[in-house]
């Protein structure tokens, strides 16, 4: 059984800086499509950053430049470090796992809440 835990989350003025963790268990992070995704009260899920299998970091737009992807896969941990956090970063943010490692939908974890205030 596949799981992902996010933690790291919380509340933060705006200029601050946060970074979230993804530990996963019966999933194996290493060379697979990994990512984040955030979903503000009445917006759709969206991509923040991902990591293709080949290793290769995406970012939205909105966040380029400010947010960093990493991973450890000696812990198995996913991570995002986010500097100069706007209010418009307010979101539940949710790391994602390809199903088939390179393809296919998601597991998703629990999620956890990003606040920024101004």
């Amino acid at each position: 059984q596949v799981q992902l835990v996010e933690s790291g989350g919380g509340s933060v003025q705006a200029g601050g800086s946060l970074k979230l963790s993804c530990a996963a268990s019966g999933y194996t992070f290493s060379n697979c499509t990994i990512g984040w995704y955030r979903q503000a009260p009445g917006q759709e899920r969206e991509l923040v950053s991902i990591i293709s299998s080949g290793g290769t970091a995406r970012y939205a737009d909105s966040v380029q430049g400010r947010f960093t992807i990493s991973q450890d896969n000696a812990k198995n941990t996913l991570y995002l470090q986010m500097n100069t956090l706007k209010t418009e970063d307010t979101a539940v943010y949710y790391c994602a796992a390809a199903k088939y490692c390179v393809h296919g939908d998601y597991f998703w974890g629990q999620g956890t809440q990003v606040s920024v205030s101004s």
